[in-house]
């Protein structure tokens, strides 16, 4: 076929291990590589401008990649269609690349509309598919062995050189340029290949050798944790450099005594689970509106009580370890995985608020906001998928278990300093709450244990009968995990069935 080529980059932003760069160049043409910024995109209630900024210092990097293979990237802004077309035209392009996208419903539907206009231009559209999750998957049974295959081939190399399109780059927007709120975020990683690939020999080298003792808490987990999530959800690494690179450190540490193999047999499991919670998305993208099990719709209220969501938002709930928890993610976009559930939790269960509410938000505090991994687990956390095990997490426990000293609760709740140690996770006990509580600082928004025992009871109420066992079954069959001998070892095999309530009921962490 004869014209040129465009590689259409989304969530891939590196020029190594991109099998869609390199689909493009083997085909011998001319190629414009372009980033599309998308303002509507960027005001869906899951956009936040600390998303922008990651996004912004990554394309610049891949911008400065690309000219050095002779092609630098060119940036529009507008409508993907309009776009698509206006560049396709002035170039007599007849093909694009890219790779598949497995975002929320806005990116969906978008696709949808670039694949109608492809075929009424004539235009060749080419998805390549993403490493570790399949599309148009007709079951799970084989998807681990699948996935471990495409995890062991060999990483796709850098394209030699670039012919390219005369084309002016463009400028990088600010923020501010799509109306993103504004949102300091002093802590936020910094995006770009260059801080994934130090932030991966770190960890692989010096920083994950606690990992595996080390990620429930936020004290020790920000160093302990990989912090690879946000390079993972926006592609300036790809997965499968991400486990080959693990699977090499295993090899050199192996039979040493350091604690090197559990915490890297640990990462690898997290990196499979990572697949296996987006492959969920994929197969049913309406996981980020509808409850998973239809049982479920309704339980909640969806119009959240107004001052209870906005406490919880702002880290004013009354329960110190959960405001601890909230603000420090505000101020870095980054939080261990325990205590991201925690937050669900308590938002879920003891605000009794409906995710759909408490989702959004947490998505644009995310800097590795990831949908495939975001919706999944919110349900989850939220116990509206009939397939886990309901965890209602007890915060004042949480705090005492994973802040032992009060040092990191003391240091984003500073209100609480005059607050002996011994109630620091429930200062309402103290003889002094009456000139703190409802002052300095709020009264807990709920009683904590009556709190909890009133939502188990409506959650357990809901499955009871056949008709939610009938649906949890298939449920179970569409989404659980399989084992797939040797090469599902990081999973298990939640088509059995389980006690009380069936399904993935491990705690499962997305710790990266």
């Amino acid at each position: 076929m004869s014209g040129h080529v465009l590689v259409w980059f989304k969530r891939d932003l590196r020029i190594d291990d991109n099998p869609a760069l390199a689909a493009a160049c083997e085909v011998g043409a001319r190629v414009l590589p372009l980033y599309i910024v998308e303002p509507e995109l960027w005001a869906q209630p899951d956009a936040a401008a600390r998303h922008w900024r990651f996004v912004a210092e990554s394309l610049a990097e891949l911008r400065a990649d690309l000219a050095g293979l002779g092609a630098p990237l060119v940036v529009r802004p507008g409508d993907a269609v309009q776009v698509l077309g206006d560049v396709t035209a002035r170039h007599a392009i007849t093909r694009i690349f890219s790779t598949e996208e497995t975002g929320n419903l806005w990116t969906y539907a978008r696709d949808r509309r670039v694949a109608a206009w492809a075929r009424d231009a004539g235009i060749v559209w080419t998805e390549v598919p993403q490493l570790g999750v399949v599309r148009r998957l007709s079951g799970r049974d084989g998807w681990a062995a699948g996935r471990e295959k495409a995890m062991r081939r060999k990483t796709v190399a850098v394209p030699e050189a670039l012919n390219p399109l005369p084309e002016a780059p463009g400028a990088i927007p600010e923020a501010r340029d799509l109306g993103l709120a504004f949102d300091p975020c002093p802590g936020r990683q910094k995006g770009g290949r260059s801080h994934a690939m130090a932030l991966q020999d770190s960890f692989l080298t010096e920083r994950g050798r606690t990992y595996r003792r080390d990620m429930s808490s936020p004290l020790s987990g920000a160093a302990a944790c990989s912090r690879l999530s946000p390079h993972l959800a926006w592609g300036t690494i790809s997965p499968r450099e991400a486990v080959q690179a693990t699977k090499a450190r295993k090899a050199e540490v192996k039979g040493t005594r350091e604690g090197w193999a559990g915490s890297l047999k640990s990462f690898e499991a997290r990196l499979a689970w990572r697949d296996h919670f987006m492959q969920k998305l994929e197969d049913q993208p309406s996981i980020e509106t509808r409850c998973l099990h239809p049982a479920y719709e309704g339980l909640r209220p969806r119009e959240a009580d107004a001052a209870r969501l906005a406490a919880w938002q702002a880290g004013e709930t009354g329960l110190p370890f959960v405001d601890a928890c909230m603000r420090y993610l505000d101020h870095g976009g980054w939080l261990n995985f325990r205590m991201r559930s925690m937050l669900v939790a308590v938002a879920s269960y003891h605000l009794w608020l409906d995710w759909r509410a408490t989702g959004p938000h947490l998505a644009r505090m995310f800097t590795d906001y990831e949908p495939g991994i975001h919706w999944p687990q919110v349900q989850m956390q939220s116990g509206t998928t009939g397939m886990n095990t309901v965890r209602i997490y007890n915060p004042v426990k949480q705090g005492h278990d994973q802040d032992p000293t009060g040092a990191f609760t003391r240091a984003w709740v500073p209100e609480l300093a005059e607050v002996p140690d011994a109630f620091l996770q429930e200062p309402w006990r103290w003889e002094g709450a009456g000139r703190l509580l409802g002052r300095a600082y709020p009264a807990p928004l709920v009683d904590v244990a009556q709190a909890a025992r009133a939502a188990r009871e409506r959650v357990w109420a809901v499955r009871r009968g056949d008709a939610f066992r009938a649906e949890a079954a298939r449920i179970v069959e569409k989404h659980a995990s399989r084992k797939d001998g040797g090469a599902g070892r990081h999973f298990v095999n939640d088509r059995a069935p389980r006690r009380r309530g069936g399904g993935e009921d491990r705690q499962l962490r997305m710790d990266l």
